[in-house]
């Protein structure tokens, strides 16, 4: 295949942006291996002088890490699961069926995506506060039991497929709860796979959330757990930054092995009537 010069630009740009998303993380991975002395020293280098896995202990010996991992587990996957289900549900309602005031449903979901997650977060509070839900699993993962954006994603991926299934279906006396479950849903994994990679790295991720909900030890999730190591004055950056390559690691995995899903239900969830 003939290399075209503006081919070659484009080559060049991708090379150009995958350095500079992949540079963050590099630079993270070695101040991880880095002696505290060493990292604050000016003018910074990027690869370590002395090569140390000091850090990757100090955050097993001075806090909880295998339960901040298990809740950050439970918190992530949790939710993951049940608004996929969730998602997925009211997607196939309004993809797939016709009921009164579909549209307007609709566009109170396409509403709900531009209203910013802090607006909610007080009355959340106060509401789940009210019910004793505070340092809870429960409070941590039904606020986000359904998302806008899955319903959105998954709607537009679900109005692509033909529609001769769904009249074949019922005419072999199929119930529209087994169509949803057989038939949609397996020919959805890419879109459902996306979504979860998109769900598990929000919430795998998210500080502020648990950080309101939770004021016990014993609830935190990674993120705010290894928020402790930053203080008002001093920041302690190897172990900070040791936690964080630790906790990267199950978001890469999960890329992995979702990736060929991932990149096929990006290219097919477009922008449908």
């Amino acid at each position: 295949m003939k290399v075209t010069p503006w081919r070659s630009v484009q080559y060049l740009l991708l090379v150009v942006a995958g350095v500079a998303i992949a540079f963050p993380f590099a630079w993270m991975l070695m101040t991880s291996l880095k002696p505290e002395s060493e990292i604050v020293r000016f003018p910074p280098t990027f690869f370590p002088s002395t090569w140390t896995f000091a850090s990757y202990l100090d955050v097993w010996n001075r806090i909880p890490f295998l339960l901040f991992f298990k809740n950050s587990v439970l918190f992530s996957c949790g939710v993951t699961l049940i608004s996929l289900f969730f998602d997925s549900m009211a997607a196939y309602a309004f993809a797939r069926l016709q009921f009164r005031g579909r549209h307007s449903l609709f566009v109170l979901v396409l509403i709900a995506l531009m209203i910013p997650i802090q607006v909610t977060m007080i009355p959340l509070f106060i509401m789940l506060n009210d019910w004793g839900w505070i340092n809870t699993y429960a409070a941590l993962i039904v606020p986000r039991a359904t998302n806008a954006f899955g319903i959105f994603m998954l709607r537009q991926f679900f109005v692509g497929l033909p529609r001769e299934l769904d009249e074949a279906a019922r005419m072999d006396g199929c119930s529209e709860f087994r169509l949803y479950a057989q038939i949609i849903l397996p020919l959805a994994k890419p879109a459902l796979a996306s979504l979860a990679v998109f769900h598990l790295m929000y919430n795998w991720n998210d500080l502020l959330w648990p950080f309101i909900i939770t004021n016990s030890q014993g609830m935190r999730t990674l993120p705010a757990g290894l928020a402790l190591f930053m203080g008002q004055h001093v920041v302690e950056y190897g172990i900070l930054t040791a936690g964080a390559a630790i906790a990267t690691a199950p978001l890469v995995i999960a890329f992995v092995f979702a990736q060929k899903y991932f990149v096929q239900g990006v290219a097919f969830t477009g922008l449908k009537e």
